[in-house]
């Protein structure tokens, strides 16, 4: 029986990151897969997907310039065909590098084929060809991934009633689809399919928005996005039933009023959630426990209650994406073999992005969920149309908005952008979130000009009290105001300072009127 320092089940983003960080360590490693190498980081997931948004927001802004009623009918085999071409390259660099780091270093074997616990330090894997082995490992990582969850009264074929796994294997187009869920992935293919202008797309919404765990404004922008593209959002839309009739899908949803609608679809798509890929893995042989969230991580991040077996990525039951994932994983193997105590992953500064129409970014809290947790806070608020780049690049929808705590620090609680180039405007307020830091240091940086990232900037002088536009002025562009334990929203400019910082600012201001001073701050 052979042994290793490591296994790692799944190859996946966070398997590989698994798997390549436990290699810097010098540790003789195994990596199972058992379909592709990659996973849903690239089939059928992140890679496929955010390939057929940017083919779809292309193909937007061209109808976009020649009039939304003209057709472009691109063919949906030229769409899978540009989608393939991502997938070969992105495949073609794993499997060569791990080919090479192999020969190089012969420190990592991969096999394909499924993995099961024999006990807590042995695995089974058994081959398609019907062929098994097993090998001893001192440490394992699970990072078997998750696949969508379906509903037992509908039925899914993967070819009328689709889930994300199905829905970009079609042959064509279809004229009309509905899509059940309206949370990111939802909304996600909602943009896409309507943004190609071919397929008339029914978005099925069981609370009153779209977008529930995010602020109203941001959800209000998208769906006022998705509507002017022609999606039909049944808000408040409780479904009945859905029915696979072969060539069609008919679906009936009763509304918030208590009416009935039955509607006739050519095709349906579940985005429901995800479940983790467990089933397979014998989890009971090596006596790891589990939870609603999956499997069991214990008092110890990342850390199942088998010391030294693992879970990462998404059957930790933590966020579900791919920098997550790898994060996840690169933690565990340093918890595995380091010589240092290693400080637990904080995943309140993770950025996360949102492909949709205009494109939302996030990190940390938003603002109801500062209500929820009874959090005061001061929220600036920067309207797209204010800022030279986006009015250079004609698309002026969207915003900026910074969270910060009520108090003389400000520190950084949380950031949404929604508009365009809003993934690129992130980072830097994640980086100060996760350094503890407040807004001062980004107030005195020197953006370059124009960029979407001025934005920012001015959400952060708002705070100050010392932005270029003023909120009293543009009431409808610019807002800064503080948000009360209660739900009480005050306007900033009202609110009376007592810290002697802002007292100084005060004599400051009323200095400046009765002389030529000049103001040297920022």
């Amino acid at each position: 029986m052979d042994k290793y320092d490591l296994c790692v089940i799944g190859g996946g983003p966070a398997g590989y990151a698994a798997a390549m960080r436990a290699i810097d360590f010098g540790k003789k490693v195994l990596l199972v897969e058992r379909d592709k190498l990659g996973g849903y980081g690239i089939y059928d997931g992140a890679l496929a997907s955010k390939t057929m948004w940017e083919l779809s927001n292309k193909i937007k802004t061209v109808k976009d310039e020649i009039g939304q009623d003209k057709r472009i009918d691109l063919p949906f085999s030229k769409v899978k065909e540009v989608i393939d071409e991502a997938l070969f390259e992105r495949k073609f660099q794993l499997s060569c590098h791990l080919r090479i780091i192999h020969s190089e270093t012969g420190l990592i074997n991969y096999e394909k084929g499924q993995a099961s616990f024999i006990s807590d330090h042995e695995v089974l894997i058994s081959k398609a060809d019907g062929s098994s082995f097993s090998i001893y490992a001192d440490n394992i990582i699970i990072a078997t991934g998750s696949r969508p969850r379906t509903l037992k009264d509908i039925q899914v074929d993967e070819k009328t009633i689709l889930t994300s796994d199905g829905i970009l294997h079609l042959e064509q187009f279809p004229k009309s689809m509905v899509i059940l869920g309206a949370g990111v992935i939802g909304c996600e293919f909602a943009t896409m399919f309507s943004n190609f202008g071919q397929t008339k797309v029914h978005l099925i919404d069981r609370a009153e928005r779209i977008l529930p765990f995010e602020d109203e404004d941001v959800a209000d922008v998208v769906a006022t996005s998705l509507e002017e593209n022609g999606v039909v959002i049944h808000r408040g839309a409780q479904l009945v039933r859905m029915d696979n009739n072969g060539d069609h899908v008919e679906y009936e949803i009763e509304n918030s009023d208590g009416s009935h609608e039955v509607i006739q679809v050519e095709k349906a798509m579940l985005s429901i959630g995800r479940v983790p890929n467990i089933d397979n893995l014998n989890l009971d042989n090596a006596n790891v426990q589990m939870s609603q969230r999956g499997v069991h991580i214990g008092d110890e991040d990342t850390r199942t209650n088998v010391p030294h077996i693992y879970a990462v990525g998404d059957v930790s039951g933590h966020l579900a994406l791919v920098n997550v994932g790898e994060r996840e994983a690169r933690h565990a193997v340093v918890k595995m073999f380091a010589d240092f105590p290693v400080k637990p992953i904080h995943y309140e500064n993770i950025s996360t992005i949102m492909f949709l129409s205009p494109e939302v970014a996030a990190v940390g809290v938003n603002e109801q969920q500062a209500e929820e947790l009874q959090i005061p806070i001061r929220v600036s608020k920067v309207d797209y149309s204010t800022i030279a780049r986006a009015i250079a690049m004609r698309k002026t929808n969207g915003f900026f908005k910074i969270i910060v705590s009520d108090d003389d620090d400000m520190k950084i609680l949380g950031m949404r952008a929604i508009g365009e180039h809003a993934s690129s405007a992130i980072q830097a307020v994640s980086l100060l979130m996760y350094m503890n830091k407040g807004i001062e240091e980004l107030a005195h940086m020197i953006h370059p000009h124009p960029s979407i990232v001025e934005g920012v900037q001015e959400c952060v002088r708002m705070l100050l009290g010392k932005s270029v536009y003023k909120s009293s002025i543009f009431k409808d562009k610019l807002k800064c105001y503080k948000r009360t334990v209660d739900g009480e929203i005050l306007p900033l400019h009202t609110i009376t300072m007592h810290s002697e910082k802002n007292q100084n600012r005060a004599k400051m201001r009323e200095m400046s009127k009765n002389s030529d001073m000049r103001n040297t701050t920022a």
